[in-house]
């Protein structure tokens, strides 16, 4: 079994998490700049074998997609491109970065550490791929 890897994709930072190769527990990966994000994707699939990517897709309140989703729909096509075999799945990831931020604050970060915006999209994809794990076990 392969591993699944999330991504939170923003137009400066990637965030990007990881599961065990049991697909059990989610964990931070690395934050990477977004033109860095194919090339990091080509090394990463290379060295370990990811079943599916899970995909931030950036949604408004009322259901819609927001202003973000440009960026995130043409980092999809580009990945398409890129790794045509690969299996994606697009989240739903509202509220992902305030979950983040709160966790850390949970998790007695300091002030200085909590406004590391890396740290935080890598949390955002942690939490982004926990969520995922959490529906497929009720599916």
């Amino acid at each position: 079994m392969g591993r699944i890897l999330s991504i939170d994709y923003g137009r400066k930072r990637v965030g990007i998490a990881v599961t065990d190769p049991g697909q059990i527990i989610a964990n931070g990966l690395e934050t990477v700049k977004a033109h860095e994000t194919i090339a990091f994707l080509k090394n990463y699939f290379e060295a370990e074998d990811v079943d599916l990517v899970v995909i931030g897709y950036p949604k408004q309140m009322n259901n819609m997609a927001s202003e973000s989703v440009r960026y995130v729909n043409a980092f999809i096509a580009n990945f398409k491109k890129e790794f045509p075999c690969k299996n994606y799945y697009l989240m739903d990831e509202r509220f992902t970065s305030k979950m983040a931020f709160q966790a850390m604050i949970d998790g007695g970060l300091k002030k200085k550490k909590r406004q590391d915006k890396a740290l935080i999209d890598k949390v955002s994809a942690t939490i982004l791929l926990q969520s995922y794990l959490e529906m497929k076990k009720k599916m």
